[in-house]
């Protein structure tokens, strides 16, 4: 039997590689990203800053490992007076229905908010103004990732955006271990014990694989993407805008 380990917030993991998106990590998991990532509460005002240029009425917009639908709630709020619809994708059942709970609370006139429970690689996107992701391309395995930013540009109308945050590497060993230490002390200073910060990364081992800022951008460039820049960045923390 693998003993589980704690990695704050009452979240426990099953050893080395085994965080999941399931269960009772969906109670404790906005709290949990909001103190493990930086400004990660700040990205999603932004996201739906930015989704105001993209959004009219009839628009589709896809929010790709929509988790507990903080991303969804933010871009509806930011866009009231208009009719379109919103859908969250997740791989995790728990988590779409955490996102429902929260949604639901929520009273939209005007906005359609749908959820698809499917593996992202094997879901057919239909033809979209906006497609979003928070820190969700980071799990997708290697081997996959460009598939998803090839899906995403032929989903997207002309002048449609792609607005993503991801956890990204530094350029060589010299800014990625400065990153590390920084990111060690964020996580400190956020209140995670040692032993936490430490169980976590044991936990993400080969599941969370980061990329750097140009390899991020040579995915978009090969997906046929000529217009980009970066809209966000704290250290290893970046956020990223594409339009079509």
């Amino acid at each position: 039997m693998v003993k589980k380990i704690n990695v704050g917030n009452k979240i426990k993991s099953k050893g080395i590689g085994g965080f999941s998106f399931t269960g009772k990590t969906t109670k404790y998991f906005d709290e949990h990203i909001s103190r493990s990532i930086p400004f990660f509460v700040e990205s999603h005002k932004l996201i739906s800053k930015l989704s105001t240029f993209f959004i009219s009425d009839q628009s589709k917009v896809y929010d790709l490992g929509c988790s507990t639908g903080m991303s969804l709630i933010a871009i509806a709020d930011s866009n009231l007076n208009k009719k379109f619809k919103l859908v969250g994708i997740d791989l995790s059942k728990d988590m779409i229905n955490r996102a429902k709970k929260n949604t639901n609370k929520k009273k939209y006139n005007k906005i359609k908010i749908n959820y698809l429970c499917k593996d992202i690689i094997k879901t057919k996107f239909e033809k979209s103004d906006l497609i979003v992701s928070n820190y969700f391309i980071q799990f997708v395995h290697p081997r996959y990732r460009q598939v998803i930013f090839d899906k995403i540009y032929k989903s997207l109308n002309y002048g449609g955006g792609f607005i993503f945050f991801e956890k990204t590497r530094g350029p060589d060993a010299r800014f990625q271990d400065i990153f590390t230490q920084l990111y060690n002390d964020f996580k400190t200073d956020s209140g995670f014990s040692e032993k936490e910060i430490l169980n976590k990364t044991k936990s993400i081992r080969g599941y969370l694989e980061p990329f750097t800022e140009k390899a991020n951008i040579d995915f978009l460039k090969r997906a046929g993407f000529k217009d980009y820049t970066t809209v966000f960045k704290y250290y290893s923390f970046q956020g990223f805008l594409a339009i079509k």
